[in-house]
Order: structure tokens, then C-alpha cells, then sequence
């Protein structure tokens, strides 16, 4: 064989050797949407204190490194909701995470790219998925909506530290499923505990005050606000009616006793948000939504805020400040 003829088959059996390792594509990064119904935080380390982010890390999820997130903040303008969910869309991301307010506008978006809800409605429901344990579909998550003795508990809270006999108002949102089903639960707990109810209804914003008004003037010595996504977004306006009527209140979004008001128990979102973060990691491992049980709460915490109480003139007894989480002073 001719040493021409040898060279031209070495030639082409390293170019075949190497073939596959230039040809080889890059391997795709993943990329998170995300979905959220207040404003982008202003302090530049957002990210490195954000609950969801600190666990997508923990789980090997490195934004710039191994994974792209898309942020799309509503800043309580919830008309721009579908547009909003409609680029995540267009930018055909892997997964998408969503607050509660988006579950409904996202899941008409999509029904290929998987969903990860963050829901205080409840998502059955509302038709996000069929069940709990077979969410179906491209839809799964967390479910914080109707926890089981929540409305009972917030009452008999709120009732030892208030005085004795005071009349409570309940405050909530007729159009919020998880509200309504806690108000039969404050009913059934206020005839044991011999409270008298007043009941409050408020849609929108600009209700809040004619509420509070109505509270007052009827005699109203302590507010129980339910559940209701209207009402979270305008924590810092609901938390400052109530110390401007003097009314002692509770609510079930933690939040709410740092923002300033007296009371908060509910679930501990922070553990929520891990569990978020784990639906996303299995789905960009592979997991597809319909095979992921729908998880709720298991972890519960009550705040309670010295500051408020001192200004209300009130004293918390010493066997509820040890129940407390965190006490603010």
C-alpha cells in the first residue's frame, strides 16, 4: 500500500475520532419562570435572601451557571397578569412558578409547560387540578388554601388577649373560597367560646375603610381578618386602619404581625416556598406535574407584635407569648 494511500486512512480515521466531540451540541440551561404578584424588592441582595432561590440553590440550581430564571412582577397591577404570563410563554421556558393570583391566568396560557402554583385558593376548586394526591395535567404544587381548624384557632388567639365579651369583627372577601370556608369555622368556634360576631365584606381596596367605620360604630372591640389574596396585597394598608380604629386584629399571613399588626398565625411560607422549590427541581429533572402530589402545610408559626400591644394598651399573658414563634418588640 502506497504511504500516500496509508496517510489518507489515518487521516479520516482521526477525523472520525473526532468527529463526535466537535459536532457535539451545548447542553441546554434550563430556564425557570417566575410569576410574582407584588413589586421586585429594592434591596440589591434580593436574591441572596430570597427563600425560593436559597433552596433552588441548595439543590444545585446556580442562576448563570446551570440555570436561567425569568422574573415577571405584577406590582399589585393585577390587569397585567396575562401579559405577563403570556412571555413566559412565548420565551418557552422549562417550568414556570406561580403566586396565587397567577395560577388561573397561567394555566390558560399553558397546558404543556409544567406549573408550579403557590395557591391560597383552593385548587381543586378551582379547577387547577383534579386532586391533591393526582393533580392531572401540567399543574402542581402547594396548596395553602382551607387548613383544617385555622379559622377556630385565629378566634380563640385573638380572644386571649382582647377583654372579655369584646365583639369581634370578621372581615373577609365573599368572592374568596378559602375564606368562606373558614367563616363556618369561626362560627362554630365563636358559639363555643361565647364571642359575638359582626361580619364585615370588603372586594376591593377601597372598602377597607368604610369597613373598619362599620366596625367601630357597631361596637366592634377586636378584628379577625380571613383569608383572601386582596387582602395580602394591601397588608401595610389593612395594618394601618386597624391601629387608626384601635382595634386589636389577627391574621393568617405572618406578614401581616411584621407590618404591624397585633397578631399572625398561619403557615410558615418559608417552608412553603422550599416545597415550591423542590417542584421545581423534580420537574427539571424529569418529573412531570401529574405525577406530584399536591403538598399543604405541616408547619404552622404565631407572631406576635410587643410594639402594637403597648400601644393598644394591651398585655399578652405569659402562656401565649411562650406559643410565639417571634415576638417583635
Amino acid at each position: 500500500m502506497r504511504l500516500s494511500t496509508i496517510g489518507l486512512l489515518v487521516t479520516l480515521a482521526l477525523g472520525t475520532l473526532w468527529l463526535p466531540l466537535a459536532a457535539a451540541p451545548p447542553k441546554k440551561v434550563p430556564t425557570i419562570g417566575v410569576l410574582v404578584a407584588a413589586s421586585p424588592p429594592s434591596e440589591p441582595d434580593w436574591k441572596q435572601r430570597s427563600v425560593l432561590l436559597q433552596e433552588l440553590r441548595h439543590l444545585g440550581w446556580r442562576e448563570g451557571e446551570n440555570v436561567t430564571i425569568e422574573f415577571r412582577w405584577a406590582s399589585g397591577q393585577l390587569d397585567r397578569r396575562g401579559d405577563l404570563a403570556a412571555e413566559l410563554v412565548r420565551l418557552n421556558v422549562d417550568v414556570i412558578y406561580a403566586d396565587n393570583v397567577f395560577i388561573r391566568t397561567v394555566q390558560h396560557a399553558t397546558t404543556t409547560i409544567p406549573i408550579v402554583m403557590f395557591s391560597i385558593n383552593d385548587p381543586v376548586a378551582e379547577g387547577f387540578i383534579a386532586s391533591l394526591a393526582q393533580p392531572g395535567g401540567n399543574i402542581t404544587g402547594v396548596d395553602a388554601s382551607f387548613i383544617i381548624g385555622l379559622g377556630g384557632k385565629l378566634l380563640e388567639l385573638l380572644t386571649e388577649v382582647v377583654p372579655p365579651n369584646s365583639r369581634v369583627a370578621i372581615l373577609s372577601n365573599p368572592d374568596s373560597s378559602t375564606g368562606a370556608g373558614m367563616l363556618q369555622e369561626v362560627k362554630s368556634a365563636a358559639q363555643a367560646l361565647g364571642v359575638t360576631l359582626q361580619f364585615l365584606e370588603a372586594r376591593e381596596s377601597d372598602e377597607f375603610a368604610s369597613a373598619f367605620d362599620t366596625a367601630r360604630q357597631e361596637g366592634a372591640g377586636a378584628l379577625l381578618i380571613l383569608p383572601s389574596i386582596v387582602f395580602t396585597l394591601r397588608l401595610k394598608q389593612l395594618t394601618a386602619l386597624a391601629m387608626q380604629h384601635r382595634l386589636p386584629a389577627i391574621y393568617a399571613q405572618l406578614p401581616f404581625a411584621q407590618e404591624g399588626g397585633l397578631l399572625a398565625y398561619g403557615p410558615n411560607r418559608e417552608a412553603l416556598f422550599r416545597r415550591a422549590a423542590y417542584y421545581v427541581d423534580r420537574i427539571l429533572r424529569g418529573a412531570k406535574p401529574a405525577d406530584l402530589p399536591v403538598e399543604r402545610p405541616t408547619k404552622f408559626d404565631l407572631i406576635i407584635n410587643l410594639k402594637t400591644a403597648e400601644t393598644l394598651g394591651l398585655t399578652i399573658p405569659p402562656t401565649l407569648l411562650i406559643q410565639a414563634d417571634e415576638v417583635i418588640r
